[in-house]
C-alpha cells in the first residue's frame, strides 16, 4: 500500500468516524458535573489534567485506563466520546499503530484537553481548594508585616527613596497582608464548622479542642503585641508622607503597563492613576485592619481577637455538651416527652392542672412597681391572696416591651419615684412571714417522740412546713430502714421519723386535720426539733 493510499484512508476515517470536536461557542465543559456517571467523568478529566502537568499532550483509552486502574472497556470509551461532545476533550485519529487496512477502519483516537476543558479543570480545582481551605492564624505573617513596614519607614526618611526597593517592599507587604487576611477568614470559617460539630469522633474532637485552644491563645497574644507595633509603624509612615512611596510603586507599574512609558502621555497618566488608586485602597485596607477609627469602628485585628475569644468559649461549651451527651444525661426534649406522657396518663383535668402548676411554677408573683391603673383596680377589687392569677386584675404592659424587651415613653421623663413606702411594705411582709414561720416551727416542735395522730389540727403555714419536713425524712430513708434522721436544707429544723414496732396497734391510718384539707397515712413516731430557736 502506497503512502498516498494510507493518507487517503486516514482522511476517510477522520471524516466519517471521528467524533465531532466541540467548538468554543457551543462547548459545555461543566455539563459532566451533573450528568450520570459524574464520578467517572471527573476521574477521566483529572487524569488528563495530571498528564498535562507532566507535559503529556495525547492519551489513548488504554493509557487512561492504566491511570485509573480500570479496564479499557466500552463504558470508558463512551465517557471519552461524551467528553469530546461537551468540548472538554479533542479526538484525533490514531494512525501511528496501523499495520493493516483493517486497522484504518477501526475507531482509534488520541485524546487531549481542549482549551475550554483545561479552563474548566482549573476553575473546578480552584473552587475545591477554596471550599476545602481551612486557613491558619499566621503569627509569622504579623512579624513579616512589621519588619516590612519598618524597612519602608527607613526609606521614607530618605530624601530620594530607591523606587525599585520601595516597589518590592510594597509588593511583598501587600502579598503578606493578603495571605494573613485570607487565612484568618478561612480559619474562622473552618472553626465555625468545628464548633458546629455534633456527630463523629468525639474523642478526636476533644483532643483537637485542647490543641486548638492553645493555638488560638498564642495567636491572640502575638496579635496583641505585633498589632500594636504595626499600628505605631503605620502612624509613623503616614506622618512621613507615605503617599510618596505609593506614587513610586504606581510609577513603576505604569512603566510596565505602557510600552512607551511617559511618551504616551494620556495612556501613561491613566495607568499611573489606576495603579495609585489601587495602592491607596491597599493601604487603607492595611490601616483599617490594625488601626481603630473610633469606638464605633474597631479594627479588624480587634474584631478578630474578640471572635477568637468567643470561639474558645464556644469550643468549651461544645465539649461540655458532648460530655453530657456521652454520660447519657436527659436533655430538654426528653424531659418534655416525659412530661407529655404524664399529661396523657393523667386521670382527669384537675390532675393535669396540678401537674401544670408543679412543672411550670405558675404561682402568684409580687412586683416591686406596678402601673397606677393596676393599683387602682387592686384597691377597688381588693382580691384575697387565694385569688387565681387568671382572675386577678391584670398588669397593663406595653406591646413594645414584649416585642423589643425595652420601652421608653416619649415626652418628659417621669420623676424619680419615692419607693420608701413600697420597700417598707416589703419589709413588713418579710417580717410577718418570718414571724409566721417561727410560730410554725414552735407549733411543730415536739418534746420527744410523738405519734403523728397526736399532732392535732394544723394551720396552713404549719401544715406546709410539716409536709416539707415529712418529705425530707421520707426522701432520706433507705429501703429497709425503720428510723431516719435528717436536717432541713437551711439547718433550722431536725426531724426523726420512726416506724412503730407493732404497726400502730391495729394498723390504722392517721388523720391530720388542716385548714387546707385532711391528710391520711400510716402511723409513725415523729420527733421535731427547732434548731433555729428565737422568739
Amino acid at each position: 500500500m502506497s503512502d498516498s493510499e494510507v493518507r487517503r484512508r486516514a482522511d476517510l476515517v477522520s471524516a466519517s468516524d471521528a467524533p465531532t470536536n466541540a467548538v468554543a461557542s457551543t462547548a459545555q465543559p461543566f455539563a459532566h458535573l451533573n450528568a450520570p456517571n459524574a464520578g467517572l467523568y471527573r476521574s477521566v478529566m483529572r487524569t488528563f489534567a495530571r498528564a498535562k502537568e507532566r507535559f503529556i499532550v495525547h492519551l489513548r483509552p488504554e493509557d487512561v485506563a492504566a491511570e485509573l486502574t480500570h479496564d479499557s472497556d466500552e463504558q470508558l470509551v463512551q465517557a471519552l466520546e461524551q467528553l469530546v461532545q461537551w468540548g472538554n476533550l479533542r479526538a484525533d485519529p490514531d494512525t501511528s499503530r496501523a499495520t493493516s487496512p483493517e486497522d484504518f477502519h477501526r475507531k482509534r483516537f488520541l485524546y487531549q484537553l481542549t482549551t475550554a476543558g483545561h479552563a474548566a479543570e482549573q476553575a473546578i480545582a480552584f473552587y475545591e481548594q477554596a471550599i476545602g481551605r481551612r486557613g491558619a492564624l499566621q503569627s509569622v505573617a504579623l512579624e513579616d508585616i512589621a519588619e516590612q513596614l519598618a524597612a519602608l519607614l527607613v526609606l521614607a526618611e530618605q530624601p530620594e527613596p530607591d523606587p525599585a526597593k520601595t516597589h518590592r517592599l510594597l509588593l511583598s507587604l501587600a502579598e503578606r497582608f493578603t495571605s494573613l487576611a485570607d487565612n484568618a477568614q478561612a480559619f474562622m470559617a473552618s472553626l465555625r464548622r468545628a464548633i458546629d460539630f455534633s456527630d463523629g469522633d468525639v474523642e478526636g474532637f476533644v483532643a483537637y479542642k485542647e490543641r486548638l485552644i492553645d493555638y488560638i491563645n498564642r495567636f491572640i497574644a502575638d496579635l496583641a503585641n505585633s498589632g500594636a507595633r504595626i499600628a505605631t509603624l503605620l502612624a509613623d509612615l503616614e506622618s512621613r508622607d507615605h503617599d510618596r512611596l505609593l506614587r513610586l510603586a504606581a510609577w513603576r507599574e505604569a512603566l510596565d503597563s505602557v510600552p512607551d512609558g511617559p511618551n504616551e502621555t494620556d495612556a501613561y497618566a491613566r495607568a499611573e492613576n489606576a495603579a495609585l488608586a489601587t495602592w491607596h485602597n491597599r493601604w487603607r485596607g492595611l490601616r483599617d485592619w490594625f488601626v481603630s477609627a473610633d469606638a464605633g469602628h474597631p479594627s479588624q485585628a480587634r474584631l478578630l481577637r474578640q471572635a477568637a475569644v468567643t470561639a474558645i468559649k464556644q469550643l468549651i461549651d461544645t465539649v461540655g455538651m458532648l460530655n453530657e451527651r456521652r454520660t447519657g444525661r436527659s436533655d430538654r426534649s426528653a424531659d418534655f416527652r416525659t412530661l407529655a406522657r404524664w399529661f396523657a396518663e393523667a386521670p382527669d383535668e384537675d390532675a393535669m392542672h396540678r401537674l401544670w402548676r408543679a412543672a411550670f411554677g405558675l404561682s402568684p408573683a409580687r412586683h416591686l412597681s406596678v402601673t397606677a391603673t393596676t393599683l387602682t383596680e387592686w384597691d377597688e377589687a381588693e382580691p384575697p391572696p387565694s385569688t387565681p392569677w387568671s382572675q386577678a386584675p391584670p398588669i397593663r404592659i406595653s406591646p413594645q416591651l414584649r416585642r423589643t424587651g425595652s420601652y421608653e415613653r416619649r415626652g418628659r421623663p417621669h420623676r424619680v419615684e419615692d419607693r420608701s413606702a413600697a420597700r417598707e411594705l416589703l419589709r413588713r411582709q418579710a417580717e410577718q412571714e418570718a414571724a409566721e414561720l417561727a410560730a410554725a416551727r414552735r407549733r411543730l416542735a415536739t418534746n420527744g417522740p410523738l405519734r403523728l395522730s397526736q399532732l392535732g389540727e394544723l394551720d396552713t403555714r404549719a401544715f406546709r412546713l410539716f409536709l416539707a419536713l415529712l418529705g425530707d425524712a421520707l426522701a432520706a430513708r433507705l429501703p429497709g430502714d425503720t428510723e431516719v434522721k435528717t436536717t432541713t436544707s437551711d439547718g433550722s429544723m431536725e426531724v426523726r421519723l420512726s416506724l412503730l414496732q407493732d404497726g400502730g396497734g391495729s394498723g390504722c391510718e392517721v388523720v391530720i386535720l388542716t385548714e387546707d384539707g385532711v391528710l391520711r397515712g400510716p402511723e409513725h413516731l415523729i420527733e421535731i426539733t427547732d434548731l433555729a430557736g428565737g422568739p
